[in-house]
């Protein structure tokens, strides 16, 4: 299907993906300003002259260091004396003044296309002002921040090279009037259906419930935008179809993966956490209706790619692409469930700005604290299901206290879903070849292929985490000359059972047991006797890259999250309470973290993915509309709805109670199946983020009234040759996310465990949302 839009003077004749750009800033302060279709509210308005009688260049579709896809959407505020037609506009030696015009929006600008790779001076003249921009591009294909890409990759059929590039492909869909239909059929305008739907947006404007579905390839993967669309009318981003509102919903994929082959990008409320509800809509569809643009992208699916820095890059990316080819965005939810959830909490919090609000169920706060916990798992489901190890005997529910759960069963499934396939380097990875020996793009085996692709969590974000120092190489990394992936965490120190051997469900000479055999996982994901301390410095860069996620820059985004009873399926509510410590710790309140639980398994209730999304967007309009000069996390707190408070079930023991000052709160919140893990019943913070231990030495006298025997006494000394875990102290290498970094130098090779990208250049991005919101891109 064609293009909507007509591209004018230079964007004609363009390709169809181009390359990635990075603007550098010179000049004076840029233009706050965004193309915007009249009557949408909320958005910042255009400007038609420069404060002080200058000439500015405002580039609007992205961060100006982190343009992508060889084209920049770019406006010129014009002093009032200064005509349009008197501004020359060059890149570099180039004239592109045939780009820009006065457009509907009263905007003069237009987008700037073919860039060549390197640096690129936009310069613009009129009137005797002038201003101009470095544009430095980079290619489509990516990386524009992530680092090196893995390697080996396989791209999707009909790629026209190695970087999956390929011209976009659209086809319309449409809502069908048959109840029976939740999902969005196909649309042939040659033969249009009989029971297409009609829908009215918030905006109120009715238009057939059409949709129109861009799928493309940006950073090696696939991205998808939908919007309603009417065929045959116009479509330019300077004059958008009416019916878009300028929001944006962004859905999200679960589970936690490490393909290296170009997958789909996710639409339903679900993707990759559980099967299809038969009859149930997708939030994604009424937001559709509404008149949101959906954009997804496959690298923020967590279960196709569990890489933080790519799941950024890729929404950056796509984001820019709607900006530039549809229009200016007022703000972007998002929603999604297990990954989906760990997608938008780290993104949000390490990338300030993809995000103004979220919207998480099935919660965790990130991948790799949770990581933590399941390798803990790991360690005591080999211990507690071999008997033959033990010298005194377990019973079942002693399993669970040792664990912090009510049963074994949330361990067992953790591990088999999860950390047995994470932990294991020669487990098979979608887009790498079975071992050949001696053959590094084929997949890892310890004796034949050592220099292999090791399809495991550590190698899969390397350059976030860092490879390991040669004192702790194994084997296998001497015999090839490098380091294999840092482990993030570790155990030494950590006495498992401590909170239950101090209630007295477990005796002394269990706890000692345990401790002495449970033992850690070598570099190989197989288990060994002793402790491990984690490896320096991919515990300090866990934390400052934020794969462990701090909660210290997300006091700027709203949060819904939803969720219930957890079945035994790894997805406990007690993951959205770290979340929820976390705030508290770094903001002293939760007040922009809004929780419900109910009674649908993991979910809370089936309705609430929309209804939640529904109240987001209620929350951002109204903090949209407010233009007081209080700092933004003020305005989120000041502008929640008043009816949009903590939730919980009817279940016994969670009613509703209303507290002056405070309002709705559950009753009782700690029935909410808000389990603890082995690291708290260690000793360790509700928080649950210390992934390595600072220590302490071992004293007798700190387990008192619990009475060790003098033969206990020294296996525990030998178990802990230099000390246990002293929780009163950071963990190693703890600190929080230093948000907008970049894994690349300006020569593209690897900068392990990130560097800042530096201030945002002033002015830039702004087409990515409202003026209320531009703060978040400057954290």
């Amino acid at each position: 299907m064609p293009s909507p839009w007509r591209r004018v003077g230079v964007m004609e004749g363009m390709g169809a993906f181009g390359w990635m750009s990075r603007v550098r800033r010179r000049g004076a302060v840029l233009l706050l300003a965004a193309a915007m279709a009249a009557g949408t509210g909320g958005l910042i308005t255009p400007a038609s002259a420069a404060p002080n009688g200058g000439l500015r260049i405002d580039v609007l579709s992205n961060r100006a260091d982190l343009i992508s896809g060889g084209d920049a959407l770019v406006a010129i505020a014009l002093p009032d004396d200064v005509d349009p037609s008197q501004v020359r506009v060059h890149l570099g030696n180039r004239d592109v003044t045939d780009a820009f015009a006065l457009r509907p929006n009263g905007q003069f600008a237009g987008l700037v296309t073919d860039l060549p790779l390197g640096d690129n001076t936009l310069r613009a003249t009129g009137g005797g002002a002038s201003d101009d921009v470095v544009i430095t591009n980079h290619p489509n294909g990516g990386p524009v921040f992530s680092g090196p890409h893995v390697q080996p990759w396989r791209c999707q059929d009909g790629a026209r090279d190695e970087k999956c590039n390929q011209p976009p492909e659209y086809r319309l869909l449409y809502k069908s009037t048959d109840p029976t239909k939740t999902d969005l059929q196909p649309y042939d305008p040659d033969n249009p259906p009989s029971d297409v739907a009609t829908t009215t947006t918030d905006q109120g404007v009715e238009v057939p419930f059409i949709v129109r579905q861009e799928i493309g390839y940006q950073d090696r993967d696939q991205y998808k935008i939908l919007q309603l669309f009417q065929p045959g009318e116009s479509w330019q981003p300077w004059a958008p179809q009416e019916q878009w509102n300028h929001k944006v919903l962004v859905p999200h994929g679960g589970n936690c993966g490490t393909d290296h082959a170009s997958g789909e990008a996710p639409l339903a409320d679900y993707s990759g956490s559980f099967n299809e509800v038969p009859g149930y809509t997708d939030s994604y569809v009424t937001a559709l209706g509404r008149g949101f643009a959906v954009m997804s992208t496959a690298l923020n699916n967590l279960g196709h790619n569990c890489n933080l820095l790519t799941q950024a890059e890729s929404l950056v990316m796509a984001k820019e692409r709607l900006v530039e080819q549809y229009g200016t965005i007022r703000y972007t939810i998002g929603t999604g469930c297990s990954g989906g959830s760990i997608v938008q909490n780290t993104i949000a919090n390490a990338y300030p700005g993809v995000y103004q609000g979220l919207v998480t169920t099935c919660s965790y706060p990130d991948a790799m604290s949770t990581l933590a916990q399941f390798l803990d798992y790991h360690l005591l489901r080999l211990y507690f299901e071999d008997p033959s190890k033990w010298d005194v005997p377990w019973s079942p529910t002693q399993f669970g206290q040792v664990e912090g759960h009510l049963s074994h069963a949330n361990a067992v499934v953790s591990d088999e879903l999860f950390t047995k396939r994470l932990s294991d380097p020669t487990h098979p990875c979608e887009g790498v070849p079975d071992t050949e020996p001696g053959d590094e793009g084929t997949r890892y085996d310890p004796e034949t292929n050592p220099g292999g692709v090791r399809c495991f969590l550590f190698d899969y974000m390397i350059n976030a985490l860092g490879p390991r120092e040669p004192d702790a190489w194994g084997p296998q990394e001497q015999r090839i000359g490098r380091g294999f992936g840092g482990i993030p965490a570790g155990n030494e120190g950590v006495q498992y059972g401590l909170e239950a051997l101090e209630r007295g469900e477990i005796t002394p000479a269990q706890f000692v047991d345990l401790n002495e055999k449970v033992g850690t996982l070598t570099i190989d994901g197989k288990p060994t006797p002793g402790r491990y301390p984690g490896d320096r410095p991919a515990l300090d860069n866990v934390y400052r890259s934020g794969l462990v996620n701090a909660a210290n820059n997300l006091s700027g985004v709203a949060i819904i999250n939803h969720g219930g009873p957890d079945p035994g399926a790894a997805h406990d509510y007690g993951h959205a309470f770290w979340t929820k410590s976390r705030l508290e710790r770094e903001q002293g309140h939760t007040r922009n973290f809004v929780m419900w639980f109910g009674e649908a398994p993991l979910i809370g209730d089936p309705d609430w993915a929309t209804e939640a999304m529904l109240a987001m967007d209620e929350w951002l309009s109204e903090v949209e509309a407010d233009a007081s000069a209080q700092p933004l996390p003020d305005k989120i707190v000041d502008n929640r709805p008043d009816d949009l408070q903590d939730r919980c079930s009817n279940l016994p023991g969670l009613e509703q109670i209303t507290v002056p000052g405070v309002g709705t709160v559950c009753e009782r919140p700690e029935r909410q199946t808000r389990y603890g893990t082995p690291r708290t019943i260690a000793g360790g913070p509700v928080t649950n983020d210390v992934n390595a231990c600072q220590l302490k030495p071992l004293r007798r006298t700190d387990y008192y009234p619990v009475a060790f025997t003098d033969a206990q006494w020294r296996r525990l000394t030998e178990t802990f040759p230099d000390g246990v875990c002293d929780y009163s102290e950071p963990g190693v290498g703890q600190g929080g996310t230093r948000t907008w970094q970049t894994y690349q130098d300006a020569g593209g090779d690897v900068v392990y465990g990130g560097t800042s990208l530096g201030a945002r250049p002033d002015g830039s991005g702004v087409g990515t949302m409202s003026e209320s919101f531009v703060p978040l891109l400057d954290q």
